[in-house]
C-alpha cells in the first residue's frame, strides 16, 4: 500500500493512501517547544483499518520512525 505524507504546515501532514486522505501525521510539542513525538492517526475508526494500523492512532519518537512504519511513505511538500 503506497502511503504519501503531504505537508500542510511545519509538523503537520495529510496521510494519503492511494491518493485518498485517510488520516494525518502530526508533531506533538511541549509548552517549552520541545518535540514530544509524532502521531499517525486515521480519520475514521471504521473497519477494516488499512495496514499497518492496529488502532486509530499510533505514537512515534521521530517522523522517520513513522515513515518507516508506514512502509517507507513518500514525503512531499504541498507548496
Amino acid at each position: 500500500m503506497p502511503y504519501t505524507l503531504q505537508r500542510l504546515a511545519a509538523g503537520s501532514y495529510d496521510l494519503l493512501l492511494d491518493g485518498d486522505v485517510v488520516g494525518s501525521v502530526v508533531r506533538s510539542v511541549s509548552k517549552g517547544g520541545d518535540v514530544r513525538g509524532w502521531h499517525a492517526e486515521l480519520l475514521e475508526d471504521a473497519p477494516p483499518r488499512p495496514a499497518p494500523f492496529m488502532q486509530v492512532a499510533h505514537r512515534f519518537d521521530t517522523l522517520e520512525s513513522a515513515v518507516a512504519w508506514l512502509g517507507g511513505a513518500y514525503v512531499e511538500d504541498s507548496t
